[in-house]
């Protein structure tokens, strides 16, 4: 969808939250203007610990990174597909995020 609309995307699959691939975030991080990642966890998770890495090895300058995760509230049960469109963790939420962010 954003490649559609012009913007350049990279996807990297970090696999795991822990250990951190310190050298592919370091890579992505110099490699790119904006980094977003996406998780189907709460707040305080992979996005933090990439964060927390940026920031203990100065990587940050310049850089915009934006986490998304599960908001930090009681979801009503629901199938996933609502409970993530709810969190805003759908394709046309991210989009639209990563082009604000841009």
């Amino acid at each position: 969808m954003l490649e559609a609309q012009g913007v350049s995307v990279t996807v990297a699959d970090a696999r795991f939250a822990k250990p951190l691939d310190e050298n592919l975030i370091r890579d992505l991080a110099h490699g790119h203007k904006t980094l977003i990642t996406i998780e189907e966890g709460s707040r305080g998770g992979f996005g933090s610990y990439v964060l927390e890495f940026l920031a203990h090895n100065d990587l940050m300058d310049g850089l915009k990174v934006r986490t998304l995760h599960l908001p930090d509230v009681f979801q009503d049960h629901d199938s996933p597909e609502k409970q993530y469109e709810e969190a805003g963790l759908v394709a046309s939420s991210i989009v639209a995020i990563a082009i604000k962010t841009l």
